[in-house]
């Protein structure tokens, strides 16, 4: 049992003999492993997918608003920043009502902006709406991967956690396939028609799959909010939160350096770009697949090999752009190394963060989810600063980039040793 008197904030660990309900008390029963982490991620492939959707759209969106297609880009911009905030709003909130209550709620909101969406007749209410779209969509993560955290047992829980955060890495490939597939057949409308109805019908899903109960606080809103605030003067919560940063910044920085500045063969062909980006998918996979055994490395030391791993493979590649040798083959083991490395960061990250985060799961998860999409935020940037020195200079600074989030990691272990190796406690 954790509790955090200053807070008002109890929580009870899930057992096999507890009770549902959770409230004041009772402990949230362990849930089935398989039917919850399948269902959550599913539905997280088509929530995060959102974020996606509209890359390939761009062009549409310039000839269906008579704008540019540099301006449409808002529209991914607009989505980034209400998805980045909107968490800092959930994620407290999941503590307070409960993860599966915002879950369904949050589905329910997401429906509806995808659904106004699809009609958006101009630029200013295409970039509002993918505004409100995004902000909906926070709803989804803090909440879904603070319940796999409270209700899966758990030695299953790194697992669960690593799944559910592959799936949301694979969304930014599949719902890229999946909006270019659309538009191409039936217009770019369609994709969020579709998207709809598929939200609506996950929320269906998982009305039926999440069990009821596990609410976790009995303070007011305010003093959930209010832990927010006290997370972060935990000198080792905060240095995770800036290895955190560091993790999409990079892999967006990456990718979008090699539309820029990749080899020509590749950079001007968008079905090369789509290929290179599905080959990263074998990874996504495999870390999932090894989570059992990488679960007993404690979860500090498992960031620091994901981010060094990350960074070796980015400095080679920037070795090879120097020496010109950046084959098509080169690149598809570079990516697969180095998204292997975030694929591993990610969950890692967030179980640190959750054992120190204690009865306060909820807010510093959505502190995690917070600062890694304002990283991916400053992804593009960092990309259009250094692509005009090459792909080299791109994945150099990328590499850089992922060492100094290890080395944070690093630090934060040493200084904050706390229990939680093979789990989220």
């Amino acid at each position: 049992m954790t509790t955090l008197t200053g807070h008002h904030v109890r929580l009870l660990a899930p057992g096999r003999g507890g009770t549902r309900g959770g409230r004041h008390g009772t402990s949230p029963s362990v849930v089935a492993f398989v039917s919850t982490v399948g269902a959550l991620c599913a539905v997280g492939v088509v929530v995060v997918g959102q974020l996606y959707t509209a890359l390939p759209l761009l062009g549409r969106f310039g000839r269906s608003w008579s704008t540019t297609a540099g301006s449409a880009g808002w529209t991914v911009t607009a989505f980034s920043l209400g998805y980045a905030f909107g968490f800092l709003l959930s994620g407290p909130l999941s503590d307070r009502i409960g993860r599966r209550r915002v879950i369904l709620l949050g589905l329910v909101a997401t429906c509806a902006a995808t659904a106004l969406l699809a009609g958006a007749g101009s630029e200013v209410a295409g970039v509002g709406l993918r505004g409100l779209q995004g902000m909906c969509a926070a709803t989804y993560a803090p909440a879904a991967l603070a319940y796999l955290a409270e209700r899966i047992e758990p030695a299953r829980r790194v697992a669960a956690t690593t799944w559910l955060t592959s799936s949301f890495l694979a969304a930014g490939v599949i719902g890229q396939v999946y909006a270019q597939s659309v538009a191409e057949a039936i217009g770019w409308r369609a994709v969020y028609w579709t998207s709809a109805v598929l939200l609506a019908g996950g929320a269906a899903l998982l009305l039926l799959v999440l069990s009821p109960g596990g609410v976790t606080t009995v303070g007011s809103t305010a003093q959930v909010y209010r832990s927010m605030g006290r997370l972060l003067t935990r000198p080792g919560l905060v240095l995770l939160l800036v290895a955190t940063g560091t993790v999409l910044c990079g892999f967006v920085a990456l990718y979008a350096g090699l539309a820029e500045a990749g080899p020509r063969g590749i950079a001007r062909s968008p079905h090369a770009m789509l290929e290179l980006r599905a080959s990263a998918l074998p990874a996504m996979l495999l870390v999932p697949l090894c989570a059992p055994r990488l679960a007993r490395i404690e979860a500090t030391h498992r960031v620091c090999l994901a981010l060094t791993t990350a960074a070796a493979f980015s400095v080679v590649g920037a070795l090879l752009g120097l020496t010109g040798s950046l084959s098509t083959g080169a690149l598809f083991v570079l990516l697969l190394g180095f998204v292997s490395g975030i694929a591993l960061a990610i969950p890692s990250l967030v179980q640190a963060i959750g054992v120190r985060a204690g009865a306060a799961r909820g807010a510093g998860v959505a502190l995690y989810t917070f600062v890694l999409f304002i990283g991916a935020s400053l992804g593009p940037a960092l990309a259009s600063i250094t692509s005009g020195h090459g792909f080299a200079a791109v994945a150099g600074c990328v590499g850089v980039l992922s060492a100094g989030g290890a080395v944070a990691a690093g630090v934060a272990g040493h200084i904050e040793n706390k229990p939680g190796r093979g789990q989220i406690a």
